[in-house]
């Protein structure tokens, strides 16, 4: 007897990540009241400054009364430790921020969750290092000919901050 189950369809593509795991994320955040996930993904653009740093949206709770509007929910946030004062003392702008961000009352009221959160724990730090005189020289003898001076020493500075990333080509 033969199989007659089709081969699995090829995607001769590249897939980015996020579209990957959306159906993955896609309902754990329903069920935190996220519809998407632009508030979490565009935190570090949405959130006021340093909020964007020191706080991280935890949840939305819809009210009862407005099932079928999408306006009035309370957003609940992380807070880094001793940071939680300052977080709710400017509630109402962090709210004001979101809305202005959706172009509509989406957040009534911001409040601070109970979950623990630590800023930057995904961020890697970056190793820089001084460039060798040779790089120096060499980037410098690239640019020698270019007559503004302004340009010059812009295209100096590039140089210098692209061959100090390649650490690991050495002459």
């Amino acid at each position: 007897m033969a199989d007659t189950t089709p081969e699995p369809k090829r995607r001769n593509k590249t897939l980015n990540l996020a579209d990957v795991l959306a159906g993955a994320l896609d309902p754990v955040l329903k069920k935190r009241g996220f519809a998407t996930r632009d508030i979490i993904t565009h935190w570090q653009a949405i959130a006021p400054r340093p909020y964007d740093q020191i706080t991280m949206p935890d949840k939305l709770v819809w009210p009862r009364k407005s099932a079928n509007s999408h306006e009035g929910a309370v957003l609940y946030l992380r807070c880094a430790p001793g940071q939680a004062l300052l977080a709710q003392h400017d509630a109402p702008a962090i709210a004001a921020a979101v809305n202005r961000y959706f172009g509509y009352v989406l957040v009534q009221d911001v409040r601070l969750s109970a979950e623990p959160f630590t800023p930057g724990s995904g961020r890697k730090t970056q190793k820089t290092r001084e460039p060798s005189p040779s790089e120096i020289a060499k980037v410098s003898e690239a640019v020698e000919k270019v007559e503004d001076s302004e340009l010059r020493e812009a295209l100096r500075t590039l140089g210098l901050a692209l061959s100090s990333r390649s650490g690991n080509k050495r002459e």
